[in-house]
């Protein structure tokens, strides 16, 4: 690791060198004393773990110490989420702890598109990088498939329904559902930012090509499948979860599920490899395991709950990595992922950029693919200080849960030591711990006081609370996620969007679901724009979708799709392979 200089070597490079050193899967499992036979390989480098078998076996095992990594609002380019929880559990090994870490699986869409894969960066990554970027063992293709095949399902039945009588239908044994054709919840799913797939019309031809009509594509990330492996607690669990997805509407508005298709057991079938998490390493030989997907402001966006238990059952200490920012992926693990998993964090580790204060202080506007204007990297303490507001409001949010926050700044080797000066003065006083962590240049070793930090804050005493109660009105709990957690004046409805909540607080089953909010990632408040800690603003929701099997409801605030578009200048346009050793060269 001596040898590697982030500042002059790209992610890939850095990848790659370090892979020629990396423990076999092997190594890793018989350091977690996994039995022979709980290990499931894929190869030399990278294996899937038996989790039902381990959790049995390590049930009476106290669990490790929970510690979870958020973000204040980002930059489009991100601000180093995976490099800092990667990085953290480098220094904690670094300090002789026990540590595991459990992130999630990069999505094909940033990966070819602007953001890269989501493996760290620097001397803090997960490898081997190319099999953790390019699909890894499957679970991505799984979901997509299990998506689609509900889809397959319906438009079948449809098909059916219309072109013969009852008669016909009961001789092929199925039972008419009156699927109205314009009650679908659900289109279908590919792992690409495919904008000309939002809207299609599908079943173009003659009578045997299908019914005719508007559908559209979700990048598979979003897709309530997706959802559901991350909260599911077993496979007895994401069974029944996945016959509860609402696929569509029958004409008196009743809802369509998986199981009236009678495809959940099939869909099931597509999963039930995926449901155990994979097992990869950090650059320095950690075990970190890697499950579920990412996509916090128009999905769950955490890591799953099972790579948790299993984390913590194998580690003194667990790190797991949630999406975005405190006001997205805190929030959604909060009050979601803990309440699924009775899981009670220690810890929450806030990362903070001196780019991304400057970029809330009012500088210039970070454009992906274009060079940082001099602003980010020349000292500008003014602007650091007024940015420091958008990291108070993060800190506040963790705060709400009962948690003591630390805050991360991850540094750069452009940062001043006066920029960080002014940071640090201001987190203090906020009543917060702020440590600078030099992971990204130094790897574990600079981020030793992160780790001890962490190890502090784990030992003192808090009382953890959700936001809002299982048995609130929906609108009672958009308004507290609003007005608590946004900083919002309040909430507006659109007429359908008001319906579809007056509805669902009608009905005693829908009411007892989560909520799980669809908004930006790149502000506090609804609109991108608005950088900050923006004041006197109303969130609009717009729409509200209904994740049934996954146990939420997705109200959508703002305009947002759930299927990203691809830049002008994509990533995939610098990867490819070197055909001499068969190696992938220009991922990052």
């Amino acid at each position: 690791m001596n040898n590697l200089d982030p500042t002059k070597m790209k992610d890939w490079e850095i990848a790659e060198a370090a892979e020629a050193d990396m423990k076999t899967v092997y190594q890793l499992a018989e350091e977690l004393e996994i039995d022979k036979m709980e290990l499931l390989p894929y190869g030399h480098y990278v294996g899937k773990l038996d989790y039902h078998t381990i959790l049995e076996r390590l049930k009476d095992r106290p669990d490790g110490k929970y510690i979870e990594v958020t973000a204040i609002t980002p930059t489009p380019l991100g601000e180093g989420k995976t490099t800092t929880t990667m990085g953290l559990v480098q220094g904690l090994g670094c300090l002789g702890k026990k540590v595991t870490g459990a992130i999630r699986q990069p999505s094909g869409g940033p990966t070819f598109n602007i953001k890269g894969s989501a493996a760290g960066g620097g001397l803090a990554q997960c490898i081997p990088l190319s099999e953790l970027s390019l699909g890894l063992t499957g679970d991505i293709d799984a979901i997509t498939n299990s998506h689609n095949l509900a889809m397959v399902a319906l438009t079948s039945r449809l098909q059916h329904e219309y072109n013969y009588n009852d008669a016909v239908l009961a001789k092929k044994n199925l039972k008419r559902l009156n699927i109205n054709p314009k009650g679908m919840t659900m289109g279908w799913a590919i792992d690409f930012c495919a904008q000309a797939l939002r809207n299609v019309h599908i079943g173009i031809g003659g009578k045997m090509d299908g019914f005719m009509m508007k559908s559209g594509f979700q990048i598979t990330v979003s897709s309530e499948v997706m959802a559901i492996l991350a909260v599911s607690t077993s496979l007895a669990d994401m069974r029944q979860r996945i016959a509860k997805i609402v696929v569509s509407h029958d004409t008196s508005g009743k809802p369509i599920t998986a199981g009236d298709l009678e495809v959940d057991g099939a869909m099931t079938a597509f999963m039930h490899k995926a449901i155990n998490p994979n097992l990869m390493q950090s650059l320095e030989g950690q075990p970190v395991l890697v499950h579920a997907g990412p996509f916090a402001n128009i999905a769950i966006g955490q890591s799953s709950i099972i790579a948790d238990q299993l984390g913590l059952k194998l580690g003194d200490y667990h790190v797991t990595e949630s999406g975005f920012g405190a006001d997205i992926g805190f929030e959604k693990f909060w009050n979601l992922k803990c309440r699924f998993s009775k899981l009670v964090p220690h810890c929450s580790v806030i990362v903070s950029t001196v780019r991304a204060l400057k970029m809330h202080g009012g500088g210039p506007t970070v454009v992906p693919g274009k060079p940082l204007d001099s602003a980010y990297t020349d000292e500008n303490t003014e602007l650091v200080e007024k940015g420091v507001e958008n990291l108070l409001a993060h800190i506040d949010i963790v705060k709400k849960s009962g948690i003591a926050p630390v805050v991360c700044i991850n540094h750069f080797y452009t940062d001043t030591d006066a920029e960080v000066a002014v940071i640090k003065k201001l987190v203090e006083a906020a009543g917060a711990r702020a440590v600078v962590s030099k992971h990204w240049e130094k790897g574990g070793e600079g981020a030793t006081d992160l780790a001890q930090a962490v190890i502090d804050a784990c030992e003192e005493k808090h009382s953890f609370k959700f936001l809002y109660e299982e048995e609130a009105p929906l609108r009672t709990k958009v308004d507290l996620i609003a007005r608590e957690v946004y900083g919002a004046d309040g909430v507006e409805y659109l007429p359908e969007a008001r319906e579809a909540a007056e509805r669902i607080e009608a009905d005693p089953e829908l009411q007892k679901l989560g909520c799980c909010m669809v908004k930006t990632h790149l502000s506090l408040s609804h609109d991108p724009g608005r950088k900050g800690r923006p004041k006197g603003w109303t969130l609009p929701i717009r729409g509200i979708l209904v994740y049934r099997g996954a146990g939420f409801i997705v109200p959508i605030a703002g305009d947002i799709k759930v299927m990203p578009g691809t830049c002008s200048d994509p990533a995939f346009r610098r990867i490819d392979v070197d055909v001499e050793t068969g190696k992938v060269k220009g991922l990052f």
